[in-house]
């Protein structure tokens, strides 16, 4: 048993979801967005309420019924509120700036600033030089995005420096000095 797939949806005023042919379509203030749904499970919308159900207890239908149901909960999050990543940078020199919504120029201790641009959806805000922050609707490119980011310069286990997401503990080394 699913606690997780069982888990009924309550949808939002002003989203609209469209179920057809194994796919999904979830529209709302934000935007829209459709996925395939994998496997055979049965996605349902009745008065409000979308539910996921499963065929069968076979183990991989099992292990699609949560994934399903955790995927349309995030597609009528994403339509509604959206979804946003905080990056921090930090080192001497190290900074971002904004060009445009959708391109940010990075300074990371490169001989050269590295410049990166949004996919479709996505939009970068620099509220200070050491912070970007990613936000979207869909859940997983905005993830994505600020993996691809992070992964630009990550940050190092002696100083710390370079890209973090916000609030995350990078554990450090001792390096020369602790040797005796």
């Amino acid at each position: 048993m699913s606690r997780i797939g069982n888990a009924p949806i309550q949808v939002p005023s002003g989203v609209d979801i469209a179920v057809a042919d194994g796919s999904i379509t979830v529209k709302g203030p934000k935007g829209t967005l459709s996925r395939e749904i994998p496997g055979r499970i049965e996605v349902t919308v009745t008065d409000g309420v979308v539910n996921c159900s499963r065929p069968n207890d076979e183990g991989k239908t099992r292990a699609m019924h949560g994934l399903v149901r955790s995927l349309v909960n995030n597609m009528v999050i994403g339509v509604t509120d959206g979804f946003r990543k905080e990056l921090e940078i930090v080192g001497v020199g190290y900074r971002a700036e904004a060009q445009g919504p959708n391109s940010l120029r990075l300074n990371l201790g490169f001989s050269h600033p590295v410049n990166v641009t949004a996919p479709d959806g996505i939009t970068f805000e620099v509220p200070q030089p050491t912070q970007v922050v990613v936000t979207g609707i869909d859940k997983e490119v905005v993830g994505q995005v600020a993996a691809d980011i992070r992964s630009i310069r990550k940050p190092e286990p002696y100083k710390g420096k370079g890209v973090r997401y916000a609030g995350e503990r990078i554990l450090r080394k001792a390096g020369k000095a602790g040797k005796k």
